[in-house]
Parts: C-alpha cells; structure tokens; sequence
C-alpha cells in the first residue's frame, strides 16, 4: 500500500475544518484525551516553532457532479482540534497566564502560525473498514487492550491519577488482593475506579461510568484531597477488624462490598463502629459462606452467589451490600455519634449525599 507524505499549511487545515472540508473521524482512534494542561503544552510546541509528528488523512465523499470533495483527518485529531480551537477563541481551552491568546498576537507571530507547516500523510481512497484496519496494525500489541487499558491510553487526567494512587496504597499490598498480572493488565486501576464512583454516586453494573467519570474529572476533581483522607481512614478500619490472612473478606468482591458499606456507616450516616465486635461477627459470616452449610441459611446462600458470578453487576453488588450492611447494623455496639461528637462534614461528604448513596 503506498502513501505519501506532504506538508500543509496550518492555515489550509484550519480553514478545511472551517468549511467542513476536513472531518474529524474520531471512530478510528481512542486515544488520550487531553487535559487543559496537554492543550497549553502542545500550543507552546507550535508556537515556538518546534515540528509535532505527522498526522493521517483519508479521502472522504466525492460529488461527481459538482467535483467538490471531503477528507477525513483520521490521525492527529487532538492536535488539529486543539490549534482550531485556539484559532477560534474556544471556551475549551483555557489560556490561563501560560499562553497568549491568538487575538493578542503581533501580525507577525499570527502569520507565523498560520504557516506552520503540518506533516500530513495521505491514506487515499480507502474504505472505512480498510482504515480502520490500518490503525489496528499501526497499534497492535502482543495482547489485545482490555477496556481498563483502552482508557488508560486514552485519559491521562487527575481523576485517573489519583485512582492510580490510591490503588498503590500499601493497604492492598500487604493483603495480596491482587496478582502481579492483575497489575498488569490494570485490574487494581478498575478496582479503585469502581470503589471511588460508588462513594460518589452508588451501586453501578460492572464498569459502566468509569469513562465518563474520567472524562467529567479529567482536568479538575474537587474531592481529591477530602477523599483520600476517607478512603484511608476506612483502610485503617478494616485493618482494626481483624480479619484473618486467610478471611474471604480479602477476596475482591469481599472486600469491595466492605469497603463501600464501611464508607457509608462512617461518612454517609456518621456511625461509631465497635471495629473489634463487627470483626468478629464478620469473620463468623464469611467461614460460613466458605462452608458446606450455607444453604441451610437463605441469607448466606444469597451473598454466596452474589460473589461466585457476575460479582460486579449492579444486582450482585447491592445484594452483598444490603447483607453487610445488616450484619453492621445487627450489632449493639453500632452506635450513632451524638451531634456534637459527629465528624466534620466534607466537601465529598456533601456530594455523596447530594447523589443519594444507596443500594437501592
């Protein structure tokens, strides 16, 4: 297959995108998705004149009749996109004190970016299907990529950081949740993405809002700090449960419900745990969920299913979740704080509760 490679004036590709000659197809890639931060970056790489790699272009839609026509940029699509919008004055960047607005440029340093010259690959005449088979190629790995690492290639924003830190806490290490090739293929990362969207909204079926979380959260989450302090604080809780090394309560599915019904008792109805009574009443259920037994008891025998299949649909996660909830509840020494005694109310707090969470 040949292709070839020109230079085209920046000008030519913004005016193309202007008059719908140029046509993003953002259907053949999920790549990154910039932060405001990734836009200013790349803008100062243009703007002070360094070149950026190639981008790809195929031929679009032919009118045979008037010989008007259409391309489709194909590769490259946040790079053109982000000197578009600077072009224009988009509310999408945000300029800040880092660059200076297209408007505010001398005549000479306008022009100057309207000449940069784009190195532009051009695919021809190909199918949809024969492009997006270019790009698999282009792309392919040893292994295919699982959803978690899809949107690890694509967002690389703070929502996804501090998922990434919070997933690296000693906490999971020292309990062995997870597997070398769990971390590898980024199952901690879906974990602790899963663990923070349900703090912040509710129960969801498998992992159906972690990308629009990274994408609402890509440039700013207000609850980082706030959170980070909650989660550990209920890492610390569970440790004081008890829990033997070889409790069911370290299994993922175990310990995700706990996580979440321990958050809810601690910063949702503001309740003080008798950690070592609940640790006890704890360990007693999960040895008889690992019994024989546990179809002597309906209870048991419905948080047992729920963790042997489809252990993150909605339905399994709000099963576990209602029995431990009980088995929290069930205990004397689960006591509500007095007004004056009750934690201060945070920033996440108040956004959880707004959202209502629930295992409803």
């Amino acid at each position: 297959m040949k292709t070839s490679a020109t230079n085209r004036k920046l000008r030519v590709l913004i005016n193309d995108i202007k008059n719908n000659i140029l046509i993003p197809r953002p259907e053949f890639q999920r790549r990154l998705v910039w932060t405001n931060d990734d836009k200013l970056r790349f803008l100062s790489t243009v703007l002070e004149g360094y070149p950026f790699p190639e981008i790809y272009i195929a031929a679009g839609k032919v009118n045979p009749d008037t010989g008007e026509g259409s391309e489709m940029l194909v590769d490259g699509q946040q790079r053109i996109t982000t000197l578009y919008q600077y072009f224009i004055a988009s509310s999408e960047i945000k300029l800040k004190d880092v660059i200076v607005a297209y408007s505010d440029l001398s005549n000479d340093q306008k022009v100057a970016f309207l000449e940069y010259e784009v190195v532009t690959r051009d695919l021809g005449q190909k199918t949809i299907e024969e492009i997006k088979e270019i790009f698999k190629r282009i792309n392919s790995t040893k292994y295919s990529l699982n959803a978690m690492e899809t949107h690890n290639a694509r967002f690389d924003g703070v929502f996804k950081k501090f998922a990434e830190k919070i997933s690296q806490n000693i906490f999971f290490e020292n309990h062995r949740v997870f597997t070398i090739t769990e971390i590898r293929r980024m199952s901690d990362m879906v974990f602790t993405l899963d663990v923070i969207i349900t703090v912040l909204s509710t129960y969801f079926n498998r992992d159906e809002e972690i990308e629009s979380y990274l994408l609402r959260y890509n440039d700013e989450f207000e609850y980082e700090e706030e959170l980070t302090y909650e989660l550990q604080d209920i890492f610390i809780k569970i440790e004081k449960l008890g829990l033997s090394d070889k409790s069911r309560g370290w299994k993922k599915s175990d310990l995700f419900t706990l996580i979440i019904e321990l958050y809810k008792a601690v910063y949702k109805n503001k309740l003080e745990l008798d950690l070592k009574a609940i640790g006890e009443q704890l360990e007693s259920f999960y040895s008889l969920v690992d019994t024989k037994d546990y179809l002597r008891n309906k209870t048991v025998n419905t948080y047992r299913k729920a963790t042997l299949s489809s252990t993150t649909d909605r339905g399994s996660r709000i099963d576990r979740g209602k029995i431990v909830e009980n088995i929290l509840k069930s205990k004397t020494q689960y006591i509500r704080l007095p007004e004056t005694q009750k934690p201060k109310q945070t920033t996440a707090a108040g956004h959880r509760n707004k959202k209502k969470l629930s295992t409803n």
